[in-house]
């Protein structure tokens, strides 16, 4: 069996996760190059005397994975990579500031401490911090793949963290990127009458999409779709031959309705070209905790090997993304306990 010894596990519990979070958000993470974060965060869990190991990803990325016990009953999970810029971090007052402080390196030090809590406990516990949320995915989905070859079936619990107001998340929304592409012919713009101006196809063509009729879902509520950039063109004396839209719909039923509607609202106008999806979560509520639902995607449905999912973290999503990016140092505190509530109750479900 994995053991740490006992003043490493003190260590563990009396260290403030602001403190923490501080040290890891200092470190620029944008995904893609998380190496020095990685390495700053195993030494910290080698610190507290966690066994850790590496799951690699990528060439000098990887996810780590510590643990208490060789197969936990619980696993806390969240990313280490945030979305550029860097914004290094400043405390004032309550406030801590800067890039990961609730996306989601607050929420990492949090669970650092809350499984260090567990381990004193005699709970079989672990830490599993991936790369790679804010793209594609990839590092939960190595971390999968790891846990499919190397942990035995049985009941397990899995705890992610994100920016949920230190709510219980009953359900996560999907997400799905699309590509629409339409085509004209080039000319002079001083006579028009001669081409055949892409861009305003697919200005037409985005003007329909608001109109379409979505699938809505009793808990996860509408899908939406965001036109989140428009290129297209040579010069603004040229009609334009080609141009793109790039969209991001977050999704409440499988991808394929979505992409059927958008199917019959392109035919024969532009072609679409669907990139990265992440399905919807269902989620279930745990006594004591109040709920809500994540219009975010989120690692959860790359990590299905680690057991029954459940969402939680402190911080605003509203925050998260932006140059004003905070949480409050209570929040990360008060997430501590909540975090070992959490686990105990996902563990004592194990035998239902």
């Amino acid at each position: 069996m994995l053991t740490a010894n006992a003043m490493s596990a003190e260590t563990t519990q009396d260290t403030p996760p602001a403190d923490l979070a501080h040290r890891l958000m200092a470190i620029d993470s944008t995904t893609g190059s998380e190496g020095a974060v990685v390495a700053a965060m195993h030494a910290i869990l080698q610190e507290q005397g966690w066994s850790v190991m590496r799951i690699p990803v990528a060439p000098g990325r990887d996810c780590l994975l510590a643990r208490a016990h060789p197969d936990p009953d619980v696993t806390l999970s969240t990313h280490l990579d945030t979305v550029p810029p860097f914004i290094p971090p400043h405390r004032e007052g309550d406030r801590l500031s800067g890039r990961g402080a609730c996306d989601a390196k607050g929420i990492a030090a949090s669970m650092i401490v809350a499984a260090g809590r567990l381990r004193a406990q005699g709970v079989p516990v672990g830490l599993l911090f991936v790369v790679g949320e804010e793209t594609t995915h990839d590092g939960a989905r190595a971390a999968n793949q790891w846990a499919a070859a190397n942990l035995p079936s049985r009941p397990r619990a899995l705890i992610n963290g994100e920016p949920t107001g230190s709510t219980l998340a009953l359900g996560t929304k999907g997400a799905m990127r699309v590509v629409v592409r339409t085509v004209g012919r080039a000319a002079h713009s001083a006579y028009p009458e001669l081409g055949d101006s892409a861009i305003s196809r697919l200005v037409s063509l985005l003007a329909d999409l608001d109109p379409l009729s979505l699938p809505t879902d009793a808990i996860l509520g509408p899908t939406t779709i965001n036109i989140g950039a428009i290129s297209g063109g040579v010069a603004d004396n040229v009609i334009a031959p080609a141009a793109e839209a790039r969209l991001m719909a977050r999704l409440v039923t499988p991808a394929a309705d979505i992409m059927a509607i958008l199917e019959r609202w392109a035919a024969g106008r532009a072609t679409l070209e669907p990139g990265i999806t992440v399905p919807p979560v269902h989620l279930t509520a745990v006594e004591g905790f109040e709920t809500s639902v994540a219009a975010f995607a989120t690692d959860l449905p790359s990590l299905t090997n680690w057991g029954t999912p459940y969402l939680f973290g402190p911080g605003s999503v509203h925050v998260a993304h932006t140059d004003h990016e905070h949480v409050s140092v209570d929040e990360l505190t008060r997430a501590v306990d909540a975090y070992v509530r959490l686990a105990l109750a996902a563990r004592a479900r194990l035998g239902d």
